[in-house]
């Protein structure tokens, strides 16, 4: 009788466990979205997501990667920053903050990790977009939202907050095929190997040169989004190559330039990231050839990840891929205090608001958070 009794038990509670986690799974429903314009679908296909209403407070994660150059550094202090506004504080038990580099098993054991502590949501900068499909399944099964921004996951069993990367890879090619209209020498430097942002950014490139049907030579280097690789690298380039007629970067901008600079290079096209330096640069050697599209979207994005959990745990409608619009100023429209600012940091990424989704942080409120893991 005590074996049969036990027995019941477990199977009663196994059977609560399935109906707890078919209830946790996202109801597939008709959009709007219940904030639309900040959660924005990213096209007419995407689905329309609504989870069972959880009782807050909730414990939410970021789950970071790379961590080694100031775009990631700002991304976690904006992360901070958000986390610690009183609207948003009052609705979280906790917010953890866990940055593992470039070790995907790292990353995937951190958001195991959260999974099993009970965390409510875990956001993520995914180091691989199609690594994480067993970690994506214990999450889903487990009723913990999961809200990928930045590089995304290849998956739609996960919320997806993203801009368009290959459309800005576009945008660049595009400006310098502007500027180059008979193709040139490019350099292009990369940011960080196996993410989906470097994948799709090259893309966007690769195929909007193609597409001109004018003769591109490319020389590829990894600057890893990091101004001192970024320096480095294009240092070493120009040793080798000697010049280029254009450069195209996706971050460590202000490295690249400065790396110009520093071997007499001339100047050229440039079409590169968001970068308070960078835009100096663009601004102050305009005239001397520096002609600079700047476009990219700032580390304010883990915010609109953030409060796209938040709204899912609240039972809200939310798409399960949300576009994001870009930040763009190109020559000759750089002005003074709005798209770039000569007494702040080389390293701020400007053009770092969301206002549709009521994300607007100033530098002084981001730069006084820490880098650290909490």
């Amino acid at each position: 009788m005590i074996r049969t009794y036990v027995g019941g038990i477990l199977a009663a509670a196994a059977f609560t466990l399935a109906s707890t986690t078919a209830m946790a799974e996202p109801e597939i429903v008709s959009g709007p979205a219940a904030e639309p314009e900040c959660f924005e679908p990213w096209s007419a296909e995407t689905k329309f997501f609504k989870f069972p209403k959880k009782e807050g407070p909730y414990r939410i994660a970021l789950a970071n990667g790379f961590i080694a150059n100031t775009w990631r550094i700002q991304m976690i202090q904006t992360a901070k920053a958000y986390a610690a506004q009183p609207e948003v504080a009052a609705k979280l038990k906790e917010f953890k903050v866990v940055s593992t580099g470039e070790d995907v098993p790292a990353q995937i054991s951190a958001i195991n990790n959260f999974i099993d502590s009970g965390y409510d949501a875990i956001v993520v900068n995914a180091q691989n977009p199609t690594a994480f499909g067993p970690v994506i399944k214990r999450a889903k099964d487990a009723g913990v939202v999961l809200v990928a921004f930045d590089n995304i996951l290849d998956t739609e069993d996960a919320i997806n907050v993203n801009v368009d990367q290959k459309g800005l890879g576009i945008l660049w090619a595009n400006w310098l095929a502007k500027h180059l209209p008979e193709g040139g020498k490019i350099l292009e430097v990369r940011g960080v190997a196996g993410t989906s942002v470097d994948t799709d950014r090259h893309n966007g490139i690769h195929e909007t040169f193609a597409a001109t049907g004018k003769k591109w030579d490319v020389v590829e280097v990894v600057g890893k989004w990091d101004d001192p690789t970024a320096q480095k690298a294009t240092a070493d380039a120009i040793a080798v190559h000697k010049s280029f007629d254009g450069i195209t970067a996706q971050g460590g901008d202000t490295g690249v330039v400065q790396a110009m600079i520093d071997a007499k290079h001339p100047f050229v096209p440039f079409g590169g990231e968001t970068e308070n330096g960078f835009r100096k640069f663009c601004f102050k050697h305009a005239s001397e050839g520096l002609k600079c599209s700047s476009a990219g979207t700032g580390p304010a994005q883990v915010a609109v990840a953030i409060k796209t959990a938040i709204a899912a745990l609240e039972g809200q409608v939310v798409p399960q891929s949300v576009k994001l619009p870009l930040a763009i100023v190109e020559d000759p429209n750089f002005k003074e205090g709005v798209d770039f600012y000569p007494n702040e940091s080389d390293n701020f990424f400007v053009g770092n608001s969301f206002p549709t989704c009521g994300i607007n942080f100033s530098a002084q409120e981001i730069m006084g958070q820490t880098q650290e893991n909490q």
